[in-house]
């Protein structure tokens, strides 16, 4: 039996299913992660779906808050307990690194009041008198934070939402959830493109032969759109599948994800510890987040006691020379001061606190000892998620494809 075409468009089909299977893959990738923002004219759109009419925006940035959402119930789930965390910092020892930034700013924050309530009696004060409140100051401020450090540990999860404080960074900046992804799967991902050539050729030599003894027209569309449609489907299931190691003629298979997981625990653990939460990331969302008023309740509460005993060896002139109704203002005054300042000399704790909590190293180590349904969906979602619409376009793409080759290579 002759050839109905020449040899060489025999030999190409293949090599184009190869290459079929290698672009669907690439570009799936491409949409699972781009753009961060809805890139098109968006006439119409369903909330959190990446395409609309007309555009598209990446699976996973167009679901950061969802996705964020599911790592992140894993993370404190089983990897993160605030209140366990901060119960290593030392109150002694984290007083005595915050004390010199504390000193200078009460010693501001009393002659700024004391100049303000009664600035007459304050300067006629002696000079000892205003030592004696400074030395005060000095014996006490050690107390002052290590009494409020004791009280934040044991109300840290009534003071800090950990959830909604990476959540929110999450979806307020869509690249930290993709870069979450894309480190810890980055050598699946690898997989995954190369795959699709693999795969596809695999399929392209059936699909040869198919055509070789029946060329009807609607065969390489068809054929296209599997290639397109099965090189998809392979690569993502055997990236997580299966879950536990098991043996075929010999040979022990697992998902290749899990394959690496004491490897993807150190990146997950190191992203989202410098990335998402850090140290300097937790007190802004203690100053700042939904639950700062239970905070600063706590702050003011210690921060009253902590200023009686700076003012009473002044009190009784003080009173004398304002009233007790003004004394108690210049009181609560001081204690203000003292919340709204804070905030500024916090970071002076920082290298301390991130030394002591030793954070990614907890994250990372649980991580490594999660069962692997568990640690699967670290990373499955981003792909679950929508993973019927990345295979299928994949096949709308190698059916395309197939359309093309009928009408250019087998045209006559």
């Amino acid at each position: 039996m002759g050839l109905t075409y020449a040899w060489w468009e025999y030999f190409l089909i293949p090599w184009i299913a190869g290459g079929v299977g290698y672009i669907t893959n690439v570009l799936a990738l491409q949409m699972t992660f781009s753009p961060l923002e809805f890139w098109g004219i968006e006439l119409w759109r369903y909330k959190d779906e990446p395409w609309g009419f007309f555009g598209w925006q990446g699976i996973i940035p167009s679901k950061a808050e969802k996705m964020a959402t599911v790592a992140f119930e894993l993370l404190t789930a089983k990897l993160f307990d605030i209140k366990v965390i901060f119960l290593r910092l030392d109150p002694k020892k984290f007083s005595e690194v915050m004390s010199d930034s504390v000193l200078l700013m009460m010693d501001d924050i009393i002659n700024e009041v004391a100049n303000e309530y009664m600035p007459t009696v304050w300067e006629s004060l002696p000079q000892d008198v205003k030592d004696d409140i400074v030395l005060t100051t000095d014996n006490e401020t050690g107390s002052f934070l290590a009494e409020f450090m004791v009280d934040m540990q044991a109300h840290v999860d009534d003071v800090v939402d950990v959830k909604h404080l990476t959540v929110k960074h999450c979806v307020e900046n869509k690249h930290l959830i993709v870069k979450i992804f894309k480190e810890c799967g980055d050598k699946e991902f690898v997989f995954i493109r190369r795959s699709g050539f693999y795969f596809g050729f695999l399929f392209g030599l059936i699909q040869m032969a198919v055509w070789f003894v029946y060329d009807a027209s609607w065969i390489l569309p068809v054929a296209g759109f599997m290639v397109g449609w099965f090189t998809n489907y392979i690569a993502l299931k055997v990236i997580f599948r299966p879950l536990e190691p098991k043996k075929f003629c010999g040979i022990e298979f697992q998902g290749i994800f899990l394959k690496r997981q004491k490897e993807v625990s150190r990146i997950f653990a190191r992203v989202i510890m410098t990335e998402i939460l850090h140290i300097k990331a937790i007190w802004e969302a203690i100053f700042d987040g939904p639950l700062s008023n239970n905070f600063f309740a706590m702050l003011r509460a210690h921060t009253l006691v902590f200023t009686d005993k700076l003012v009473a060896e002044i009190k009784p002139l003080a009173v004398a020379a304002m009233g007790a109704e003004k004394f108690a203002r210049m009181k609560e005054d001081i204690a203000q001061k003292v919340i709204d300042r804070l905030p500024d000399i916090i970071d002076n704790s920082y290298e301390y606190s991130e030394q002591t909590l030793d954070m990614e190293n907890t994250v990372a180590t649980k991580m490594e000892a999660l069962p692997a349904p568990e640690f699967e969906g670290v990373l499955h979602p981003a792909f679950e998620e929508d993973e019927i619409q990345l295979i299928l376009l994949g096949g709308l793409f190698g059916a395309i494809v197939g359309v093309i080759q009928v009408f250019t290579l087998f045209a006559y």
